[in-house]
C-alpha cells in the first residue's frame, strides 16, 4: 500500500506540476480556479502547503478542459 500526501510542500508542488517556482507563484496570483495555499504559521517565512487532493483535482480540471477544446475545435 502506498501512501499518498495530504499536503505538500511549494517545492514539491512545483516537481509535482513540473513547473518553476516562478511559475508556481504566477497560478497562485491570477489563477482563481489554483488550490489556495495553506500557510502554517503567522510570519512572513512560514512554511507554505498545498492540499496534494486538491492539486490532483485542479491538474485533471485542466486536462478535461483542454481535451474539451480540441474536441470543439
Amino acid at each position: 500500500m502506498t501512501i499518498k500526501p495530504i499536503r505538500v510542500q511549494f517545492k514539491t508542488a512545483c516537481q509535482i506540476l513540473d513547473i518553476s517556482r516562478e511559475s508556481l507563484r504566477h497560478l497562485v496570483r491570477t489563477d482563481k480556479t489554483f488550490p489556495k495555499a495553506i500557510k502554517t504559521g503567522e510570519a512572513k517565512q512560514a512554511p507554505v502547503y498545498f492540499d496534494y487532493a486538491q492539486l490532483i483535482e485542479w491538474h485533471n480540471n485542466q486536462m478535461q478542459s483542454l481535451t474539451n477544446a480540441e474536441l470543439e475545435a
